[in-house]
């Protein structure tokens, strides 16, 4: 099969679900940022509110800059939203602070997976500048040792968007259950709003590990290949 076909069929899929889940994240957050919550609250006040019910009174809630910049740093137990976010009371603000509280509340119990990808960042951040190039250098320079140490230096981001899957969706699970349990969402509309931005979100996470797992597997197949050609 030519290389180039390969490659498409193997990336192509990550980039047509990123692309969708981006169009999907855009037109939810757009829909329901404009509908107001009926509780009046915030996304600053939201993750207030559920991070003291969970005693987590020394994490910090505070404005930053871009769009849908919202996160969790657990180094300094810091939950940033952005403006669209933190000063607006709509069905939007108030799923994506739930959701960024999660991860708070993640940290707070010690979960695994948010563990462990945390501990991993460094090695990724690493990994993603010169994984790359070492490969490419590898192959370019007949290296074969090179090339190998490169896709597997890449390993890394594959590894790490797998694990990111199950510690985003474990955050959305924790928010639908805070804001009912709190009563901050009371009806069925409120609810779906949530789940919709909730779900566009998480299929952005879905098509980074597709896109992942695809480039690695084109990695290794090219390796494979050619050193069936360097034994003829």
């Amino acid at each position: 099969m030519p290389t180039d076909l390969l490659f498409w069929l193997l990336v192509l899929p990550g980039m047509a679900l990123g692309a969708y889940a981006q169009s999907r994240i855009k037109y939810n957050v757009s829909k329901y940022s404009r509908i107001p919550a009926l509780s009046g609250a915030t996304g600053a006040q939201v993750a207030r509110y559920l991070l003291d019910a969970s005693g987590l009174n020394r994490v910090t809630v505070e404005p930053t800059d871009g769009v849908l910049s919202d996160h969790y740093d657990p180094r300094s137990q810091t939950l940033r939203l952005s403006q669209g976010i933190y000063y607006t009371p709509s069905i939007a603000a108030v799923g994506i602070a739930a959701h960024e509280a999660g991860h708070a509340i993640q940290d707070a119990d010690d979960y695994f997976a948010l563990e462990l990808r945390s501990l991993i960042v460094p090695l990724v951040q690493l990994s993603a500048q010169i994984a790359p190039w070492v490969f490419i250098g590898g192959l370019m320079l007949d290296l074969p040792r090179l090339a190998w140490f490169g896709a597997i230096m890449f390993g890394a981001s594959t590894f790490f968007a797998l694990v990111t899957l199950p510690v985003e969706i474990d955050a959305s699970r924790r928010a639908l259950n805070q804001l009912v349990t709190h009563r901050i969402i009371t009806e069925e509309r409120e609810l779906e709003g949530v789940r919709a931005v909730l779900r566009s979100a998480a299929w952005s996470y879905v098509a980074a590990a597709v896109s992942a797992i695809g480039t690695w597997v084109f990695y290794f197949i090219l390796l494979f290949a050619r050193g069936g050609r360097n034994r003829t």
